[in-house]
């Protein structure tokens, strides 16, 4: 049996390669010598749906991977929060739709002693969102924490392609797992 994980992310070729990576690695940090899933990048959270739902070989367990892009209610299932918001009508199991909430960069806010030292001199910490409940910290927020946070870097401002996935790569599965729920039922099932 093997798992693919159908994820929200990579637009282009080389995006594609660096989103496969970076989940590639992240997830092989957490699961150790366990299977590791297939990644697959899908560009859109809607490419990654369709993607999904497309029929698969009977060995494989597919799993759909995406920001949920806005808060989701606690106790809200992840199926839910995506067929209300996005109107996916599909049949979307429980143990197979996961969550990036609100945004993939959430996640960053879990381990903040990696972004110090990916980004070194001048990475204002202070710039970042406070709240330790990463799932709540809006993406508006998470964004604008990022860019003031490294904005006097050598590496510049935080950027979603030159600069996420090399980050994802870096990152503690286990301070991920400690700040955000939803990660903590995705890595469960993988």
């Amino acid at each position: 049996m093997s798992t693919h994980v159908f994820v929200e992310g990579g637009g282009d070729r080389r995006s594609k390669v660096a989103c496969r990576k970076g989940f590639s690695i992240f997830f092989g940090k957490l699961l150790g010598e366990r299977p590791k899933p297939r990644i697959i990048p899908s560009g859109s959270r809607d490419e990654a749906y369709r993607d999904f739902c497309r029929p698969h070989d009977t060995g494989t367990i597919p799993i759909l991977l995406v920001d949920s892009e806005d808060p989701v209610p606690a106790g809200r299932k992840a199926a839910v929060h995506l067929r209300d918001r996005d109107r996916w009508t599909k049949s979307l199991p429980d143990g197979q739709v996961h969550l990036m909430v609100q945004c993939m960069e959430a996640w960053f806010l879990a381990d903040r002693a990696m972004l110090a030292d990916y980004y070194g001199d001048g990475f204002r910490e202070s710039a970042l969102p406070a709240n330790p409940k990463i799932e709540e910290v809006p993406k508006r927020d998470i964004f604008q924490g990022l860019e003031q946070a490294t904005v006097n870097t050598s590496k510049k401002a935080y950027h979603k392609t030159r600069h996420g996935f090399e980050i994802l790569e870096r990152l503690d599965p286990h301070a991920v797992q400690q700040g955000s729920p939803f990660a903590a039922a995705l890595f469960r099932v993988l």
